[in-house]
């Protein structure tokens, strides 16, 4: 993963890669817009999820007590039972529903904010080919 120290704000963004390692991205924080976001760019795509779920998965994490599988997806495919895109998009979790704020971009949540935990020292992320997981520090 890149290391960074930037502030994590429009101006001065994170650079960061996805657990795979396969794909680099840009992530900041964005509270001026309705509801308060993470915004994710990934070349021309630009994806935005609820700001407070960093704050959400780390709780979540820390409940749940050990390794928890990823398990990306796109919006369209169903998540993995018992992982962290399943909870991101769970009527049980805190905001009661998905966390990805654009229709038809709210999938992908475990491909890009567990990175994001990892750089704030809240979360460990393998950095595997495939099947990654994720606790909390």
């Amino acid at each position: 993963m890149a290391k960074t120290f930037k502030s994590g704000s429009r101006e001065d963004p994170w650079i960061l890669k996805t657990p795979s390692g396969s794909s680099e991205f840009v992530a900041f924080r964005d509270e001026s817009v309705s509801p308060p976001a993470l915004i994710v760019q990934v070349r021309k795509t630009q994806l935005r999820y609820h700001l407070r779920c960093i704050d959400d998965l780390h709780a979540m994490l820390k409940k749940h007590g050990d390794w928890m599988l990823l398990g990306s997806a796109d919006e369209q495919k169903p998540a993995a039972e018992g992982t962290v895109e399943e909870w991101a998009r769970s009527e049980s979790n805190p905001i009661g529903g998905w966390y990805g704020l654009k229709k038809g971009l709210r999938g992908r949540f475990a491909m890009y904010v567990p990175p994001v935990l990892k750089l704030l020292g809240l979360a460990e992320v393998e950095e595997n080919p495939r099947n990654n997981r994720m606790r909390a520090l």
